[in-house]
């Protein structure tokens, strides 16, 4: 099943190497897989491309947590925090905060 949904994001991609979801959901998949250098790419590559795509920060900023880069995720979660109060997304920005306080303590 799993492979059916990543067979299924990488056609997405390949007929649209911008779409942002579509990247974002291949994480996830990979991430699940434990894959994480993989899922980490993706979500890089999602920020890089689309630096608005606010779920893109909070998903990377676990990841890093997950393989202990708590400086990395310190740092996106700040800038994540930061793209969702421009957009109004208060809720995102909330979630973001409380990883970010709890990896500092």
């Amino acid at each position: 099943m799993r492979e059916q949904r990543i067979a299924k994001l990488q056609a997405l991609l390949e007929a649209d190497p911008h779409d942002s979801f579509a990247r974002y959901a291949l994480a996830l998949e990979y991430g699940g897989m434990e894959k994480m250098d993989l899922a980490i790419g993706l979500l890089e590559e999602v920020i890089r491309l689309d630096p608005r795509y606010v779920p893109a920060y909070q998903q990377l900023g676990y990841l890093y947590q997950r393989t202990d880069r708590k400086d990395d995720a310190i740092a996106i979660f700040r800038e994540g925090m930061g793209q969702a109060s421009q957009q109004g997304d208060s809720h995102a920005r909330g979630e973001m905060q409380e990883a970010l306080d709890e990896i500092l303590g």
